[in-house]
Formats: structure tokens, sequence, C-alpha cells
């Protein structure tokens, strides 16, 4: 007799088949916790001090010079004028348990003691509660004016002369590329993905907006770096109109002057033509992709002389005084 069986129930189209499942049924998917700081991070830091972690390299680092990143440099500026005492070492934002750079891991209070990391969004508090001294805080409403200048304009010139400028290719690729792998494929394909992350930032706030994005020629060089002259200029006419040197008329730096400098360090000591200022719009035009340049020229070199004065001010008092003016 011919036996029969109740008709399997058919398997819809999204179900695991029956043997895959098995395998993740022995191997279940997990969702990890947030990234442990490396053991080196433990290990290489000095228990007497907290230690902020930037891009940096490891020569600069044992000095205790500026960082090559401008929003690492803005905070290590800031944490300064702030008088926290630290020591820096040099990571990457995959090093970091939040995925970016810079943070701050305090100091231990005992050889067993694992402290919990300080992110970038936590400095400013970090800053105010462990320093000796208070940096003066500004009205928020010409602040948000001014910073505007620094998070566009400033921001994309950076962008846009450093990632995507092949002039500054041997900088891109001592800063980020060569220290990330030895590989000439991996280098390749980094050196793209930060090309294009660079364009597409560019194309959010620049020339042709956030529906330019997939078109990469929509990138308009000029109007960005035109952007920059006319920002540049505004900050130097803001200075030139303060008393003290500092912007908005303070008596000490505070953090708005941390963040121009963050910006007009690195653009002199890596983008500066040796030529000096630019003149007229054929000058601009020549001269364009020499950010420090851009910087000396703006208004009567009050720029300048504001990045030279804060520099004395937070790193030449320090005991590698010498070595670090040499850098500059």
């Amino acid at each position: 007799m011919a036996t029969t069986s109740a008709a399997a129930p058919p398997r819809k189209w999204w179900q695991v088949p029956r043997p895959l499942q098995k395998v993740f049924d022995t191997f279940p998917l997990l969702a990890y916790d947030v990234n442990a700081l490396p053991g080196r991070a433990q290990s290489a830091t000095s228990g007497d001090l907290p230690t902020l972690y930037v891009f940096s390299t490891e020569e600069e680092a044992l000095l205790g010079a500026p960082s090559f990143n401008p929003s690492c440099l803005k905070w290590q500026a800031f944490l300064k004028l702030a008088g926290v005492k630290f020591q820096i070492l040099p990571s990457t934002n995959h090093a970091s348990p939040t995925g970016a750079l810079p943070f701050i891991l305090p100091a231990r209070s005992s050889p067993t003691d694992v402290p919990s990391p300080i992110p970038s969004s936590k400095l400013h508090g970090y800053a105010l509660k462990y320093g000796t001294s208070n940096p003066p805080e500004v009205s928020a409403l010409r602040l948000d004016a001014y910073q505007a200048l620094l998070d566009v304009p400033i921001r994309n010139v950076w962008l846009q002369a450093l990632y995507r400028d092949p002039e500054y290719t041997d900088l891109l690729d001592r800063f980020y590329i060569t220290p990330a792998s030895s590989s000439y494929w991996v280098r390749g394909a980094l050196r793209h993905q930060l090309r294009r992350a660079a364009e597409t930032e560019i194309l959010k706030t620049g020339p042709g907006g956030a529906a330019s994005t997939a078109i990469s020629l929509l990138v308009d060089e000029h109007s960005v770096y035109r952007a920059a002259v006319n920002a540049l200029e505004a900050l130097a006419t803001l200075l030139s109109e303060s008393k003290t040197g500092w912007f908005f008329g303070a008596e000490t730096p505070s953090m708005f002057d941390a963040s121009v400098f963050a910006y007009t360090h690195l653009m002199l000591k890596y983008m500066s033509d040796a030529e000096g200022e630019v003149e007229g719009e054929k000058g601009y035009i020549l001269a364009s992709r020499k950010l420090g340049t851009l910087v000396r020229s703006a208004g009567s070199g009050e720029l300048e002389q504001h990045h030279r004065r804060l520099f004395e001010l937070l790193w030449l008092a320090d005991s590698n005084a010498e070595l670090l003016d040499a850098k500059a």
C-alpha cells in the first residue's frame, strides 16, 4: 500500500534554508559593545597626567607639538588655554572608542584603574572643570555669525586643498595615507575614499548644494577659494577692531581664538608661499592654492600676528620651546 504524507508547507522566499539556519543557530549573531581602548593606551600613558589622543607623529607627540588635524589642534589649544596639564599620543579614528579624534583619557588614580575616555563633545566641560584658568566666553550672537566662517568657507578650502588638490598629495599621504598601510593598493583606495568624502562635504555647503553630490565635477574650486578669501578678510577685520589682540576684544584668548588658530597654524606651516603677499585678482588666482599666503595677506596681517601670539603663549613656554619653534 502506498503511504501518503501531509504536504510540507511552502517555504517563503525570505526564509533561511534549514541547513544554513542550523549554522546560524550554532553561531548566533551578537551585538558588541563600543570598542575598548587598545592595551597600548594603558601601558603608554603616565598615571600622573591625562592623555590627549590626536593625529600626530611619534616624534611631534613626544615634543607636545601642535597636531596636524584642525579639530585635534583646536582642542589641544583650548585645553592649554584652560590650563589643563596633559600629554599627547598619536592615534587614529579607528583606535578611538567613539570613532573620532580627539579624545582624552583621564589620569589613573591607581595602577589598576581604567578611566573612561572623554570624547571631544565633552572636552569643553572637562577643560573648565579641571583647568586652572577659565577662557572667556563671548557673545553667542556674534560668535555664531563668525563661527559660520570657520565651519563653511575656511573648512571647505582646507578640505579642497589638502584632499583634492594634486599639489598637496604628498602632504595628504604623509598625514593620513602612509601611516595607515604599507600596501600600495590599500593606500590608493584610502586616498580615493578620503578625496570623495572631502568632495561630498564641500558640496553640502558649497556651490551646487547637496543636490550636486553625485557629480564630482560640480565642485567650483574658484568659488571655494574666493569664499575663503572673503572669510579670512572678515576675520582679519574683526580682529583689527579689537584693542586686545584677541577676538571680540577679550582680555585673554577664548575658544574662538583656538578655533581660528587651528586653521591658520596649519595653513601657515604647511601651505605657505615663500613669495609672500597676494596682490589683486591675478595674484589671487596664481597663489590661491597657497593657503598660508592668503592668511598673511588678509587685512593688514592681523591673522598672522594673532597666530604668532597664540603659538608663543601656548607652546614657546614649554621646555621644548627651541625645537617647537624650529618646527613652527
